[in-house]
């Protein structure tokens, strides 16, 4: 991947325009800075206070990872940000020793890894990216300024009509030589195509219809030593999760639970919520959950299906435009993949850039389409061989699925297994390499799994039916 402070850029035009603030807007943003004579952000909201939730991103108030691949990423884009997050509060993490992570039942082991990055709330580390956009000579951030249209010329995306939103004043136009829209997943490119005469993007859904349920909790001093995220995914016979990280020195945690379908919603309620933990936690999880101090509110957030625009497959597509982000997919938020996508979208982005702007939007949509392919199809085949998650699958899906269950139960005990998944799932390594023929042979082999059966889930009845005790 290209080092973006040790290259010289062409200058590809005068202005460019980002549609929304949010984190792939704000990494949209550094990577045009490069090859713009200025760039615009245009965001509806009022941007907050470094550390504090934005009202539009509700799913800010949830504990969130950050993969390997995308913490590579971002260090790229913005080189020194680690030390930015630390200072401003994060703390210091390695994927490896300060990871608990179960997996569809399976505990896996605790490698080391060289690759260091920080840990913060999702509010901390995105006010240090906008904080760093902000310092960006060339980059303008327009607040409480909305976009209501594309302008055309001659078929080309030239700019955007917007609108003063504190105001609600008339309509002006901004002029630009490419215009890339951040919107999210409620964005509104596809009917802006259809007004400029182009179809819009098929799509595709995974309906997971998952409850996403947090508390922020000051824990005990030397509670969970050792552990910064402790994560214990939903499995088949259990359609709820958990995922929890640390915060701060201050042992100030953040704790979500995940629940699929109706019947298995995590409680707002403080019992119904402790209740709830104890059915997808450990003992030591709970015990220090149970004499923690709460801070604050219990949130919650629900999230119908993953959605995927594939503009890569339009055969006709304006020029001056292109779309990253939420926008371009947005996926199950257990698994915490949409972060770093938008980060890897973002290099795939300046490495198109870097080649000039001929046929960009083929190039930028075939480019981003790796990473996205990478998340989605890892994310969709995990949720469908869950009995309760429904969607189109294809016999690679299914048979995907059934393997990856199986990798998951040899890493358990295998190190190389289980490092070569970590590498997969942390969008380091593409999804091929735990089916490369030296992976394969292990988790393959006759008695490889050594027989491991999972318990039963403690006081969840299996399938779709109401647990026993939340």
């Amino acid at each position: 991947m290209a080092d973006t402070t040790k290259q010289t850029n062409p200058r590809l035009g005068e202005h460019a325009i980002v549609i929304g603030a949010s984190l792939a807007g704000l990494f949209a943003a550094r990577v045009l800075s490069d090859f713009y004579g200025r760039v615009t952000v245009i965001e509806r909201d009022e941007l907050p206070a470094l550390g504090a939730t934005r009202r539009a991103v509700p799913q800010g108030r949830h504990a969130h990872p950050l993969h390997a691949g995308g913490q590579r990423a971002i260090k790229q884009l913005f080189p020194g940000i680690v030390d930015d997050v630390i200072a401003a509060g994060g703390l210091p993490y390695r994927a490896g020793p300060d990871l608990r992570y179960t997996a569809s039942g399976h505990r896996l082991p605790q490698l080391d890894s060289k690759a260091k990055f920080a840990i913060a709330r999702r509010p901390l580390l995105e006010g240090v990216v906008l904080q760093r956009v902000r310092e960006l000579p060339n980059v303008e951030i327009r607040e409480r300024c909305g976009v209501v249209g594309l302008v055309s010329d001659r078929g080309r995306v030239a700019g955007v009509r917007t609108r003063d939103v504190v105001r609600n004043s008339l309509e002006c136009t901004l002029r630009a030589d490419l215009v890339v829209a951040a919107s999210g997943r409620g964005g509104r490119v596809p009917a802006w195509l259809l007004s400029l005469g182009f179809e819009p993007p098929a799509e595709e859904r995974v309906a997971v219809d998952v409850l996403y349920v947090s508390r922020r909790l000051r824990l005990q001093p030397g509670a969970l030593a050792g552990a910064k995220l402790i994560a214990d995914d939903a499995r088949a016979d259990r359609p709820r999760g958990m995922f929890m990280a640390k915060e701060d020195d201050g042992d100030r945690w953040t704790l979500t639970l995940q629940g699929y379908g109706r019947a298995h919603r995590p409680p707002t309620d403080d019992a119904g919520f402790n209740a709830f933990l104890a059915t997808v936690a450990d003992p030591d999880v709970v015990a220090a959950v149970q004499q923690a101090e709460p801070l604050g509110e219990i949130a919650s957030h629900a999230f119908p299906a993953g959605l995927r625009r594939r503009y890569e497959k339009l055969r006709r597509f304006p020029e001056g435009l292109l779309v990253i982000g939420d926008a371009l997919c947005s996926f199950n938020p257990v698994h915490g993949q949409g972060m770093s996508v938008a980060a890897l979208e973002a290099m795939a982005l300046w490495n198109c850039l870097r080649d000039g702007e001929h046929r960009l939007a083929r190039r930028y949509f075939k480019a981003a389409t790796v990473p996205v392919d990478h998340a989605w199809k890892l994310a969709k085949r995990s949720d469908l061989a869950k009995p309760y998650v429904t969607g189109p699958a294809t016999p690679a899906d299914r048979l995907f699925g059934r393997y990856l269950q199986r990798v998951l139960a040899v890493a358990e005990h295998d190190d190389v297994v289980a490092r070569a998944f970590a590498m997969v799932v942390g969008m380091m390594s593409p999804p091929k390499r735990i089916m490369a023929p030296a992976i394969a042979r292990r988790v393959l082999r006759p008695g490889a799994t050594r027989g491991r059966a999972l318990a039963p889930a403690p006081g969840v009845v299996a399938g779709s039916e109401a647990p026993a005790n939340a």
